[in-house]
């Protein structure tokens, strides 16, 4: 794909990321973006990570071949549609939402069906900092991304949006949108529900002046992702709601189950508990990407 024109529309840090693996990797001839952060916009300039950063998403588009929305999920649409006025014959569209539904969903409404040239994407990368200032080249090396095609998918664009996430190093799979759904709502979505939620309770706590001063390792292990955007989290609850809502109150019931387990005195069932979640963390965990 080397030669390829490139548009961005959102300059955080999974914008911006691909933006710079693309342009080290020498995979595309020009880097044009758009975020409504004008303070984005600026900084991406400044850094070369972009060749050019209009006041539009119409004009960030207008050449390129191939435009990636990295906005959070619920801003899907609102891209999309400030895109279109722009956008060239024959370009392909993508994104990088970590729900998948939701975000066919919004295409199908802002165009009236599933265009060809959407391909519904999510690399499985990221880190808990968020803006431009924090883009790496090599974030996508050796990282999952998934692709869900759609019934009305072009095979041509979807191999252009494949061929894209191979050139930053990541590995492409394909999913179905709604298992793909169900799968992040496990491995990600409630994980991220339950470190804001724990971080939250601590710090109305009476005593948080002493636990967060004390707190160690695991408690930083344990609450990294509640340093993540809340914004972005918030649309990726939101937009998934059913499945992260099931799996919560699944959850609620397995610690209602512990706290049986301590008040009675059953500290046997606990270790046993304990044991099983160990062994299949380990058993699991080359997988773990």
């Amino acid at each position: 794909m080397s030669g390829l024109r490139f548009a961005v529309i959102g300059l955080g840090l999974i914008g911006g990321s691909l933006a710079r693996a693309l342009r080290s990797a020498g995979a595309v001839s020009s880097v044009s973006a758009f975020d409504t952060d004008l303070c984005q916009r600026r900084l991406a300039l400044e850094l070369g990570i972009v060749d050019d950063a209009p006041d539009s998403a119409a004009a960030a588009v207008a050449q390129a071949e191939l435009v990636v929305l990295a906005v959070p999920v619920l801003h899907t649409a609102q891209a999309l549609r400030s895109c279109l006025p722009g956008l060239k014959a024959g370009a392909v569209v993508t994104d990088v939402g970590s729900t998948k539904q939701s975000v066919l969903t919004d295409v199908a409404a802002v165009c009236g069906s599933l265009p060809p040239w959407f391909v519904a994407g999510h690399p499985i990368a990221g880190t808990e900092k968020s803006g431009v200032a924090h883009a790496l080249a090599d974030l996508f090396h050796n990282r999952r991304v998934i692709l869900t095609p759609h019934a009305a998918q072009d095979a041509a664009a979807l191999q252009r949006v494949s061929a894209m996430w191979v050139a930053t190093g990541a590995r492409v799979v394909h999913m179905d949108p709604a298992q793909h759904d169900a799968v992040f709502a496990a491995t990600s979505h409630l994980p991220h529900l339950l470190a804001y939620s724990f971080v939250d309770m601590l710090a109305r706590l009476d005593a948080q002046d002493e636990i967060f001063p004390n707190a160690g390792g695991g408690f930083r292990d344990f609450t990294r992702i509640a340093s993540s955007s809340p914004e972005m989290w918030h649309d990726i609850v939101r937009a998934n709601a059913g499945p992260v809502s099931r799996l919560l109150e699944q959850q609620i019931g397995e610690l209602r189950e512990v706290l049986a387990m301590m008040r009675e005195g059953r500290w046997d069932e606990v270790r046993t508990l304990f044991e099983r979640a160990r062994s299949a963390r380990e058993r699991h965990l080359a997988q773990i990407e």
